[in-house]
């Protein structure tokens, strides 16, 4: 009888054991793989291109990116996110277990980048966001930004390539390369350009490239998108009968100044195919990349007898439209005036 109850005792013991290993256990398996882990505040973890297992590790221990760096790179091991981990841009948040953090790495299962871009004047200033972006940096994108043989390849030349790119909203991975996110630029642009866009351009005797180029203008003069039509059809005109578009920020382009307020008269002197105070018909590239709206007001631009504008006095950023020098003196001494009163001298 007493062994009986010593036999019972220890198999109690046992059992007691056995359930309190399996719980252990159980409670380890879930904070390794299951539980909550991310500790940081940051909304994305970056795997770079080449990096190797070992590095990443070490990066989320130093950044701080899970709660327990032992158990992440325990559940990584069973998972062998080692030899499979992916490069890409990963989202964080508070909810998110190792499982699922392992699990993205390991399929490569990243966020892409919602890439939006507009008002961009130069190409040093597109591939500044490009390097804030993606995972090269802005060195690589201006390199095929100003390389001539790119956009002949594309259909270019390097002073209109700018033109090749939409402003819009795009989503690309953050580890996409360089030249494959050009590529998704050119294919956005030939959507863009659709049957219906390239005949309203043909209308105009106006290639696609000639039509971005006079947009960039427009869009360098209005400051309300309900205005870029009427000004659109004054540059029209103005190339119709063969005169100079005396474009205010074609000058400044041309100085590369863009601190210039009011053009003066010898900043109307430089030799520059981008001055269209000296040189007729529309500069070889353009001066800014050219809205939406502003290439769609070029092609429904609105139809009228103008050929002269000047900004207002009221500094509302409309203009005044004239169809003779006459009315156009006027408007332009009464802005001189208002730019005189306000002391702006350049």
């Amino acid at each position: 009888m007493a062994d009986y109850k010593k036999k019972n005792t220890v198999l109690k013991v046992i059992l007691a054991l056995i359930i309190v290993l399996g719980l252990t256990a159980a409670w380890f398996a879930y904070q390794a793989f299951m539980a909550p882990s991310i500790a940081s505040d940051e909304d994305y973890f970056y795997v770079h291109s080449g990096e190797d297992y070992a590095s990443v590790l070490k990066r989320i221990e130093d950044e701080g990116i899970v709660k327990n760096p032992e158990l992440f790179g325990y559940a990584a091991k069973l998972m062998e996110l080692p030899a499979n981990i992916k490069p890409g841009r990963y989202k964080l948040s508070k909810d998110l277990n190792n499982r699922r953090f392992i699990g993205n790495m390991r399929g490569g299962y990243q966020d892409a980048v919602s890439f939006r871009f507009q008002n961009l004047r130069l190409k040093t200033d597109f591939a500044g966001l490009l390097g804030r972006n993606f995972e090269a940096d802005s060195a690589t994108f201006l390199g095929l930004l100003n390389n001539p043989q790119v956009a002949e390849d594309y259909g270019f030349n390097s002073d209109n390539f700018f033109s090749m790119f939409i402003p819009n909203t795009y989503e690309i991975y953050w580890n996409t390369q360089p030249k494959e996110i050009i590529d998704r630029f050119s294919k956005e642009y030939d959507k863009f350009w659709n049957e219906d866009r390239k005949a309203k351009a043909a209308a105009l005797n106006l290639s696609p490239k000639e039509v971005s180029v006079l947009a960039s203008i427009v869009k360098g003069e209005a400051l309300h998108v309900d205005e870029m039509p009427e000004i659109a059809g004054l540059y029209l005109n103005r190339l119709q009968k063969g005169m100079l578009l005396q474009a205010d920020p074609t000058v400044i382009f041309a100085n590369n100044d863009f601190t210039i307020r009011r053009v003066l008269n010898r900043h109307l002197t430089i030799d520059n195919p981008y001055n269209t105070y000296r040189f007729k018909g529309l500069p070889p590239g353009p001066i800014m990349m050219p809205s939406i709206a502003s290439i769609d007001a070029v092609l429904n631009y609105k139809k009228h007898d103008y050929i002269y504008m000047c900004a207002k006095d009221d500094f509302s950023g409309y203009h005044n439209f004239a169809t003779n020098v006459a009315d156009h003196q006027i408007n332009a001494r009464k802005f001189q005036k208002a730019l005189d009163e306000r002391n702006i001298k350049k």
